[in-house]
């Protein structure tokens, strides 16, 4: 679930076209996007209503690359063997938002999917350290979720440090992912403070040219290392 460089750019199709999705999926997949990103919200956990398995499966249908989904929703496990059985490769939801982290973090993995969790930008970091060991992946939120094309909140650079540390203390080869206001101007600072994985979508798809939006956040990661 990787590239050369240790990068990964995931561009959320919370911001495409859907009447042009495949051309779009193509698009992104053509400028070298190693998983795309799918956003489900349900109304109650943040003031949106998104996709849900049918938009996973058809994502399957267009590729084989991972598909990376966040789950901003009330009680994650409802969604688990639907998702899993649509072709979810990444399953990444709220502490906030279930009872029992760790059970479901392990019920992720039974069926065979990677497991996530994400943090606000209020939630502490102290939410994932007693489960470091059950990640495959921890998404550090750099806006408030429920709607793309915020911006960046500066003070996440701090807790992607954080975050980086808290992994390497506990030796997790865990993906440390980022998400929200994520733009050629914002990208390199979070990759310099311990990110590796990305999720861009208003950057992407409101561009031009998705391909090439992709190649330039990549490059302007590497610029940094």
């Amino acid at each position: 679930m990787t590239n050369g460089s240790g990068i990964r750019i995931a561009p959320s199709v919370l911001s495409a076209d859907l009447s042009r999705l495949a051309e779009q999926v193509q698009q992104v997949l053509a400028g070298g996007a190693d998983w795309v990103h799918v956003d489900v919200m349900d109304g109650r956990f943040v003031p949106n209503l998104t996709f849900g398995a049918n938009m996973i499966a058809a994502l399957r249908g267009l590729t084989d690359k991972p598909i990376d989904v966040h789950l901003m929703v009330v009680e994650p496990e409802r969604y688990l063997e639907s998702f899993a059985a649509a072709g979810a490769s990444v399953f990444t939801f709220h502490p906030e938002a279930t009872v029992h982290v760790q059970r479901l973090l392990a019920a992720v993995r039974r069926q065979g999917m990677l497991a996530g969790l994400a943090l606000n930008p209020g939630s502490p970091l102290q939410l994932a350290d007693e489960v470091v060991a059950d990640l495959d992946l921890l998404l550090i939120m750099t806006v408030n979720p429920g709607f793309g094309g915020q911006t960046y909140l500066p003070a996440s650079n701090d807790k992607i440090r954080r975050a980086r540390e808290l992994l390497a203390a506990h030796g997790s080869r865990a993906f440390l992912e980022v998400d929200g206001g994520i733009t050629s101007h914002t990208i390199a600072t979070a990759h310099a403070a311990g990110a590796d994985t990305f999720v861009a979508g208003n950057a992407i798809f409101t561009s031009g040219d998705p391909a090439r939006e992709v190649r330039d956040l990549r490059r302007r990661c590497l610029v940094t290392v």
